[in-house]
């Protein structure tokens, strides 16, 4: 059968076609449907537990509050997924001598509102956090810096009481964010007019990082948008909304609707309930976490060392460990997690032991027990741990009442030291001693600052300080290792547990990180549709 030319060139046409559609060049998009790329970006929701105490850094020291600012501020340095330092705003810093750390800053930095990030505005922003005036919960962690010292528009040098190795750790801490100059003299500017520090940052934060601050409706959600001028490469996604739904279950239904992308956080409790449904997934990050219960050491009978003990004797961290948190975590026999510089494996805490807290119930006075309280937020986990503590507790005698407070709540009465005892936990921030124990144990930080179980103990104080004033390595080890075994002794605190960070997150979400810090990494987050 003779074949026309024209057909001929039709058939030759469609093969052509089709053979370039079955082709692909190296690095094309693999998940681009029919052959287009597919725009990697959308709006994030995530269902969070609770809400932000501030949009201030130096007003609030809460996990909630620091998951929203870090995306709109940001530090001099990093810390990576190993807790390593990075460079951020900083690209180098060194050690001139002893006591001084100088950096040297990016240029061509703009806030959010335009303005110039340098030198000055490095100086502003740290004299600012360390100002009496403000009574930032912060501060502690810089209040070994005596000077900041403008060497030139983009130089920068920390000068310190005594030597402290930490410092670029402590400068990666979510306190240590750069807020614009301009912001920071309007804030100073109202204070003078009455209102409250942080009032004028809180209401409009201005910082340098990838999301500019959209809205915030208390108790409802807090809205952060890309920001399409950032001095790294853009964030993928459009916009972040941090949704408050404090109920567990509610937050694993949003994830099931897809009213949200990400519960955070996933009770281990619900872990198979997450894992065994289609279109999400869990999220596992180990921590430099702890949670804990604390006394109050200015309360009766709390005030006496052997009840402590006594009470963290009576209760079985297993127990907690595997009832509640579905053997999630590793058991705690101190502050430090495991993974962070200055733990030591060879101290090895109060162990569970019910006839002898007994004992030192009756040497304090108490052999029939006594009445007490026992505050806690309203996570899931931490009010199961109130329950279960409460139950433990009844076998020697002792009757617990559980007050559930909302996380503002929990956070201003524990500072004011209006507690018996409460279910808390800590991250150590900078993955250093310094941080884990300083904040939490130390009589200069009572109250806000950490210090809510209001340890006052001078050897204790002596190690601390000693420790952070050394740059010798194993002698900072030696003093951290004598600190955690007087702690033992002292016991302000029942150590539980060193928590693993879950998440629920949809299927469609890609890019997620987390950091042993709890801190969500958004940068590289997109939504796939």
């Amino acid at each position: 059968m003779r074949i026309s030319p024209k057909l001929f060139l039709f058939v030759v046409l469609l093969l052509t076609i089709g053979l370039a559609a079955c082709a692909s060049e190296p690095g094309e998009d693999e998940d681009s449907a029919g052959g287009e790329s597919q725009e990697k970006g959308g709006d994030l929701v995530i269902a969070t537990q609770s809400d932000v105490v501030s949009l201030d850094p130096a007003a609030s020291n809460d996990t909630p509050s620091s998951d929203v600012q870090a995306n709109v501020f940001e530090t001099l340095v990093t810390q990576d997924e190993n807790m390593e330092i990075q460079p951020g705003l900083a690209t180098s810093w060194e050690q001139v001598d002893d006591t001084t750390w100088e950096f040297e800053l990016r240029e061509g930095i703009t806030f959010h509102d335009g303005s110039d990030f340098n030198a000055e505005v490095v100086k502003a922003n740290m004299e600012r956090t360390l100002d009496p005036d403000i009574g930032s919960p912060r501060a502690m962690m810089y209040n070994m810096i005596t000077d900041i010292e403008v060497v030139d528009t983009h130089t920068v040098r920390f000068i310190t009481a005594y030597p402290f190795a930490p410092l670029p750790a402590h400068l990666a801490h979510p306190g240590g964010v750069m807020i614009s100059m301009e912001q920071i003299e309007a804030d100073y500017a109202a204070m003078e007019e009455g209102e409250e520090p942080g009032s004028v940052i809180s209401a409009n934060p201005q910082g340098t990082g990838p999301f500019t601050f959209e809205e915030w409706e208390p108790g409802q959600y807090t809205k952060l948008v890309k920001n399409e001028d950032y001095w790294d490469d853009n964030a993928l996604l459009d916009s972040v909304t941090f949704k408050v739904v404090s109920e567990d279950l509610t937050r694993i239904a949003e994830l099931e609707t897809g009213d949200s992308h990400i519960a955070n956080p996933l009770s281990p409790s619900d872990l198979e309930q997450v894992e065994e449904r289609e279109g999400m997934s869990v999220q596992r990050q180990e921590s430099s976490a702890l949670s804990y219960i604390g006394f109050n050491m200015e309360k009766e009978p709390f005030d006496d060392e052997r009840l402590r003990q006594a009470v963290s004797m009576a209760i079985d961290k297993d127990q907690i460990i595997q009832g509640i948190h579905n053997g999630v975590g590793i058991p705690a026999t101190g502050p430090l997690a495991p993974n962070v510089f200055g733990y030591d494996e060879e101290v090895s805490g109060l162990g569970y032991d019910v006839d002898e807290a007994r004992s030192l119930l009756a040497e304090a006075g108490y052999e029939d027990g006594f009445s007490t309280t026992i505050w806690t937020n309203d996570e899931r986990g931490r009010m199961d741990t109130a329950t279960n503590v409460q139950e433990q507790l009844s076998e020697i005698g002792i009757e617990a009442s559980i007050e559930t407070l909302e996380w503002g709540a929990m956070l201003d009465q524990t500072a004011n030291g209006e507690h018996d005892m409460f279910v808390f936990g800590w991250t150590t921030v900078t993955g250093d001693a310094d941080n884990g124990l300083y904040p939490l144990f130390h009589s200069d930080n009572l109250g806000s600052a950490g210090n809510r179980t209001f340890t006052e103990n001078e050897e204790l104080d002596e190690l601390l300080d000693a420790a952070r004033q050394t740059g010798d390595e194993q002698e900072r080890l030696e003093l951290y290792s004598q600190a955690q075994e007087l702690l033992v002794e002292v016991a302000p605190i029942v150590p539980i547990h060193h928590e693993e960070y879950l998440l629920g997150v949809s299927d469609k979400v890609k890019g997620l990180s987390q950091l042993p810090t709890q801190i969500l990494q958004l940068e590289d987050v997109y939504i796939e549709e």
